[in-house]
């Protein structure tokens, strides 16, 4: 049996009979992916922004999971908010099984103080799952799979989120996704709950210019992050640490399964002007690292300069990958 061909059977036979739940992609350049991580995030950086994000994940076992990210986020003055389209495409199994997630996200901005912004958000939109039963194949000394109920299953699907900051030094939020837990399994039988996922996330910008940063004064600071997930019996630790000098962005990150030593995330980037383009690599520590390949995730986003008006609400400054 060849490697792509072990990945397929591991990845969609439990999805029919519904002895494993179904995950969200992970990407390990979060900040490079805002609403994703966080619909609270729209509109954060107040400019209009486009960013796209693509992550091959165990390319050593063939075409296992190849995810594709877009989005479109900016802030909207007589909304007192953000606003942000997102879509996100999961391909398993060389296009076995395909995850499509299309949402719009609306970020209500206010000032708790002079010192401290938050933002409240929701997001509401459609997932949608679908396997292509021609691209399996069964041992032959089996009885035949029956098909399922279906191929293809769309449902609804919301998420909210805050996100909070304090003087331009310290920032952090929380986001659930999945609210209704809907029900997205190919058997009608079988109840296949896309369950809640939380994430949790706090950072630190400290700058390291010896003038405290003028402007004018090219970036040099230190970002120090951790972030937690959790989706049903699945638990995630990151810690890491981005160092910024201009134009140039370095990030070295630890990720922690509980169960097991997961990766650990080296990341290079650069900005010039409103472009911004980073690489990370997720270089394997668990049990996979013969043949997994790690994971390799390039992400790039485009900020449009728009004129500068007198607001009460001040760009909230975060990691920029």
């Amino acid at each position: 049996m060849t490697r792509r061909l072990a990945v397929i059977l591991l990845f969609t036979i439990p999805f029919l009979t519904g002895e494993i739940f179904a995950q969200d992609p992970a990407f390990s350049q979060f900040y490079a992916n805002p609403l994703y991580l966080n619909p609270a995030l729209a509109g954060v950086t107040l400019n209009p922004r486009l960013i796209a994000n693509y992550r091959n994940q165990w390319p050593g076992m063939g075409k296992a999971f190849n995810t594709y990210n877009f989005s479109y986020d900016q802030y909207v003055g007589f909304l007192h908010g953000g606003v942000g389209l997102l879509v996100t495409a999961d391909r398993a199994g060389g296009g076995t099984l395909n995850t499509t997630m299309i949402s719009l996200s609306y970020a209500y901005k206010f000032n708790i103080t002079s010192r401290l912004q938050a933002s409240g958000a929701v997001r509401a939109g459609y997932y949608q799952r679908s396997i292509d039963w021609e691209k399996l194949i069964f041992a032959q000394n089996t009885p035949p799979e029956p098909m399922p109920d279906y191929t293809k299953i769309g449902v609804p699907d919301f998420s909210a989120g805050i996100f909070m900051a304090y003087d331009e030094f310290i920032y952090g939020g929380f986001a659930v996704d999945h609210l209704t837990q809907p029900n997205i399994g190919f058997s009608s039988s079988t109840n296949d709950q896309l369950y809640m996922k939380y994430t949790a996330h706090i950072g630190s910008v400290i700058n390291l210019n010896k003038n405290g940063g003028a402007d004018g004064d090219r970036e040099f600071s230190l970002s120090p992050n951790i972030l937690y997930q959790q989706q049903f019996q699945f638990h995630q630790l990151n810690i890491g640490l981005y160092l910024t000098i201009d134009p140039f962005v370095g990030g070295l990150w630890f990720r922690h399964n509980f169960e097991n030593a997961d990766a650990i995330i080296p990341m290079l980037g650069f900005h010039y002007k409103g472009l911004r383009v980073a690489y990370s690599y997720d270089y394997t520590l668990s049990r996979l690292i013969n043949i997994s390949g790690g994971a390799h995730e390039v992400s790039v986003s485009w900020q449009f300069t728009v004129a500068e008006k007198s607001r009460r609400i001040k760009a909230i400054k975060c990691p920029r990958f």
